[in-house]
């Protein structure tokens, strides 16, 4: 049985910190549209802010106070859910952060990490074009006596080589 088991990174602190620290950071986030941390970090505020934007495209007065309960904050919220108003997710269906690597911070060797909002439209695969099956060429019967006459060809050719 998986008894007291909690959702998502602990980040080496305890519930109110992890709490505070994955607050703060999505309100950086969202205020500056992009912020460097560690990978960690990065990964658990990705769980931590998709839903405050999903939120946002739904734009009901439950989903912004829902946001406004997680991030603590009217103002941000009121420019995310306009943000969202205005189209910027539209096309999107999740996937509304990006992260990319930096390297290794100096002092401690930890990955460093720049997580930002996409702000560009999803750019659509072009659909495959259906291949018509290719039709093997048409193979040219060959009479009895042409293949006979191939047969003796090489086999004065190879008569021929052997007396030289």
């Amino acid at each position: 049985m998986r008894h007291n088991r909690k959702k998502g990174l602990k980040l080496g602190t305890d519930a109110s910190h992890t709490k505070a620290m994955k607050k703060s950071l999505a309100k950086a986030l969202f205020t500056n549209d992009r912020i460097k941390t560690t990978i960690t970090r990065a990964k658990a505020l990705r769980s931590y802010a998709e839903p405050i934007i999903t939120w946002a495209k739904k734009g009901d007065l439950h989903s912004r106070r829902l946001a406004i309960a997680k991030l603590g904050d009217k103002d941000l919220v009121k420019e995310i859910f306009d943000k969202a108003a205005q189209g910027m997710w539209a096309d999107r269906n999740g996937g509304y952060t990006r992260i990319m690597k930096l390297g290794t911070r100096k002092g401690d060797n930890a990955e460093m990490v720049i997580i930002e909002l996409v702000t560009e439209p999803v750019v659509k695969k072009a659909p495959k074009k259906a291949t018509t099956p290719k039709k093997a060429p048409k193979k040219v019967e060959e009479t009895t006596e042409a293949v006979e006459a191939e047969a003796t060809e090489t086999a004065e050719a190879a008569s021929e080589e052997a007396a030289e």
